[in-house]
């Protein structure tokens, strides 16, 4: 049996890969997620995203996870010094 996660992105994550390249790089959020994914597979976990630019929608996200997911990574994006 896997383990579930939950990867929660905030905002502007959504556009990495074409927002500011040459800070962010030129990886995409979904090739980010594609590495992750192949990676926890390999180590018996099973991941789920949301990506949401609303400080709603993520807190929502987090606290419908409590019955879907057997753990969170939670990545606030701009939250961490803008919110």
């Amino acid at each position: 049996m896997s383990c579930r996660v939950l990867v929660l992105n905030g905002p502007n994550l959504n556009l990495l890969g074409t927002r500011e390249t040459d800070v962010y790089g030129t990886a995409t959020l979904e090739s980010i997620l594609a590495d992750l994914r192949a990676a926890a597979a390999g180590h018996g976990f099973e991941i789920y995203d949301i990506q949401s630019n609303s400080e709603g929608a993520l807190i929502d996200a987090l606290q419908e996870a409590r019955n879907r997911a057997d753990g969170v990574i939670f990545n606030p994006g701009a939250y961490t010094h803008y919110s």
